[in-house]
């Protein structure tokens, strides 16, 4: 791979490491500024593997991992990158994030997400990292390569202020995502067997998420064909940062 137009991206949300790291000001160096901030994560994948295409660090919170992964298929379509590695890390090294989402009732008291459940009353922290490794589909298949899946399209946006509230999200952001991933794609939501939501386990979150998958995946639907619906976070909890690969993975 060195020398060659293999684009790295990284989805990260914390800096726990840094902020560590810098706890201390007479004891921080240089080296310190070069290595453990969210900016060098994917700089020092690309220069210890001698990588030249694009090296990115996103952050979009949760999404961060499906943001690198939905820019890396831009990369990758554009002929920018002839190769792209894409997913995203979270490690927890202090307490502060976790303190207040406990204030706000965010977290599961009981340590479990229950996505979907009428008992969903919170998320799980944790922690993960996963990368993925994409190239074009016919460049692919003529190297031999072994290919797991193809992600035909994406989308990305934002809610705006349709929800009244920026932590909160907006069922009309999400329908309007949802239609634009699948019109990228050239899918037709009636044909989706399976959506591997964000799935937090929240009584906020998963409504509205539910709601616009029940929207959007109804239309042209036949009666008898049902469309499932999971989240890897039931099982390993939520890797924030790494979250969106983690599901990726797991479909």
């Amino acid at each position: 791979l060195e020398g060659s137009r293999t684009g790295v991206f990284v989805g990260q949300w914390l800096s726990d490491f840094e902020g560590r790291l810098f706890a201390d000001p007479e004891g921080v160096d240089f080296h310190m500024t070069t290595g453990s901030g969210r900016y060098a994560t994917s700089g020092r994948v690309s220069y210890a593997l001698g990588l030249r295409g694009p090296s990115l660090t996103i952050d979009t919170a949760c999404s961060s991992s499906l943001a690198a992964v939905h820019l890396a298929v831009r990369s990758l379509r554009a002929g920018e990158s002839t190769l792209a590695l894409a997913g995203g890390v979270n490690v927890i090294l202090q307490p502060h994030v976790t303190i207040a989402y406990s204030q706000s009732r965010m977290m599961a008291p009981d340590g479990r997400c229950k996505f979907g459940d009428a008992s969903a009353d919170g998320y799980v922290r944790s922690e993960g990292a996963a990368m993925v490794v994409l190239k074009r589909l016919d460049r692919a298949l003529a190297d031999g390569d072994r290919v797991y899946a193809v992600i035909r399209g994406s989308a990305i946006n934002n809610d705006g202020r349709s929800s009244g509230s920026m932590g909160t999200p907006s069922r009309i952001g999400q329908e309007e995502l949802l239609r634009a991933a699948y019109a990228d794609a050239a899918v037709a939501p009636s044909r989706v067997g399976y959506v591997e939501a964000h799935g937090t386990g929240t009584s906020r979150g998963d409504p509205v998420e539910i709601g616009a998958l029940g929207v959007v995946l109804a239309e042209g639907r036949s009666p008898d064909r049902r469309a499932l619906i999971g989240s890897v976070k039931t099982n390993i909890g939520h890797t924030e940062g790494a979250a969106g690969v983690a599901g990726l993975i797991k479909a």
